[in-house]
């Protein structure tokens, strides 16, 4: 094995077509998108250099400041809800004394694998202030909170979080079942025989050695709720008014509503440095608590 390995002529060769794959479906567009961000152009016409005046007006536009605030709000209900819910549901499933384990891992996931849009109709029916299920669960409990969920410039922006959040935290929930999993039964047996009650157990065992898990899982909530999207142009698009505006709903309507391509490449260069701040950012926290 280390004869194969130590030959760096045969490794290159069979990495080439995999880099040259990688290089033609991502590399290039973001260097594309990086030197279009520096034009006036159309998407047709002939594409005039204007230096920075894309990013002057960007950092102007009242559309950055509140989809930045909205991609906030989206990466928290995201980060709160699949990871807090997806670490207790998956510590519930990975114990054996938990009966229908497998029924319950199946029911989870289902979400998942149920078409964005079909999950969108779904909740805007629940949504529905007169006959949905939401207002209708409020009234049979007797709690005067009837709200028109996605019509409200405050509410609907957490509203539609939750959607995405409920459809995909079986995603997270499978992540953070396998981190479990992979954590040795020794060590949870030995806490608890120290006298750790089995939450304490795992409160200070098994999710401390999830580290790596979590920082996978954090980065995915996290970049997922700044570019979020498909659930904003079906359930609401991007309404009342502008108010649930994201960082690529602002692409989407600079680039395929307003034919601004230049400016649209602006944006998304920004939300790519976001991103890659946010990813940055989470990879440091992880690594300090590692080495503390």
């Amino acid at each position: 094995m280390n004869k194969y390995l130590g030959n760096k002529s045969a490794l290159a060769l069979f990495l080439l077509p995999a880099l040259l794959l990688y290089s033609v479906i991502l590399i290039y567009p973001v260097l594309q998108t990086v030197v279009r961000s520096f034009y006036d152009w159309d998407g047709l016409s002939t594409a005039a250099f204007s230096g920075f005046a894309n990013y002057r007006e960007l950092f102007n536009d009242p559309l950055l400041s509140t989809s930045l605030k909205n991609g906030l709000i989206f990466a928290l209900v995201l980060a709160v809800f699949q990871i807090g819910l997806g670490t207790v549901l998956a510590l519930v499933c990975a114990n054996p004394r938990t009966r229908g384990r497998k029924l319950l891992k199946t029911a989870y996931f289902i979400p998942v694998v149920l078409s964005v849009t079909v999950v969108c109709q779904l909740w805007i029916a629940m949504y529905d202030p007169t006959n949905g299920l939401v207002n209708k669960l409020f009234g049979l409990l007797n709690i005067p909170y009837r709200q028109n969920w996605l019509s409200s410039p405050t509410q609907s922006i957490i509203a539609i979080a939750f959607v995405n959040a409920w459809q995909f935290m079986g995603y997270q929930f499978s992540l953070l079942y396998a981190g479990v999993k992979a954590v040795p039964e020794d060590y949870f047996e030995a806490a608890t025989i120290d006298g750790c009650g089995k939450w304490r157990a795992h409160w200070h065992v098994t999710l401390p050695l999830m580290r790596e898990t979590y920082k996978f899982c954090f980065t995915i909530a996290i970049t997922s709720g700044i570019g979020a999207f498909v659930q904003m142009l079906i359930m609401t698009n991007g309404g009342p008014g502008t108010t649930n505006y994201t960082m690529t709903f602002m692409i989407y309507r600079y680039a395929f509503m307003e034919s601004n391509y230049g400016y649209a490449c602006a944006v998304s260069v920004l939300l790519v440095l976001i991103s890659l701040v946010a990813t940055v950012v989470i990879n440091k926290v992880f690594d300090r608590g590692q080495n503390a």
